[in-house]
């Protein structure tokens, strides 16, 4: 994805000439908190129903976070950065994915809209129930669902908060290094675990490499896009 144009307004641009579509791509970042906590809860719960024991309990909360951090570098990679050549295709990718790398702070675009969530959501349960058995399935979806919410708060989060925290500010420093200088590179947001495994995360800085060079300081309009530490 080569980027000639990258704004850092936190404001929306229009996508879409009909109202209506306008207001579904644009979603407050505490929308999924409040559409899919309840989810989790009622999905918990009905793991509490069918007969299991801890053990079987605790590695189907491990599969689901483990699997739902697989989800979320496979899409981010392969699906959000995947370019069409024909104008429709491009025009969808920019509806789901182009829009972020063009305007990144844009406040209202840093989470999934409902309209996207749920029946993705939707489908992907369905699928695991196709052939994970039901004393399995309902804890290792409500983790699924918990790597979800965490995966599009950080996002919000990693865009907007400055932070104190060492591991944080790692993060941050690895999605704003995606957004501003290498966006083929770096494509997990809650974790660099797959980007380590299969490569794609950025180059450490050579020992010959200038110390200038190696902090790299990206500022916008506004003011820092990113702090170096």
């Amino acid at each position: 994805m080569k980027k000639n144009f990258v704004s850092n307004s936190t404001e929306s641009t229009r996508m879409f000439k009909a109202d209506w579509m306008e207001a579904l791509s644009k979603v407050h970042w505490s929308v999924p908190l409040w559409i899919f906590v309840p989810i989790v809860t009622f999905i918990a719960w009905k793991a509490t129903t069918v007969p299991t024991d801890i053990v079987s309990v605790i590695g189907s909360i491990v599969a689901g976070l483990v699997a739902w951090s697989l989800t979320e570098y496979v899409l981010h990679r392969f699906v959000f950065h995947f370019v069409p050549k024909s104008s429709w295709g491009l025009r969808l990718h920019f509806i789901f994915h182009g829009v972020h790398h063009d305007y990144p702070n844009d406040t209202n675009r840093l989470v999934l809209p409902p309209s996207v969530s749920l029946p993705l959501a939707t489908g992907i349960y369905f699928l695991y129930k196709s052939f994970i058995p039901e004393q399995y399935l309902y804890p290792f979806f409500a983790a699924f669902l918990v790597g979800y919410l965490c995966y599009d708060i950080s996002h919000y989060a990693l865009h907007h908060a400055k932070f104190e925290n060492a591991l944080w500010k790692k993060l941050k420093h690895h999605h704003m290094t995606h957004h501003y200088q290498n966006p083929e590179k770096g494509y997990g947001v809650t974790s660099k675990l797959w980007d380590i495994i299969v490569r794609s995360d950025f180059e450490a800085p050579s020992r010959n490499t200038p110390a200038s060079e190696q902090k790299t300081e990206v500022r916008s309009q506004q003011g820092e896009a990113f702090n170096t530490y």
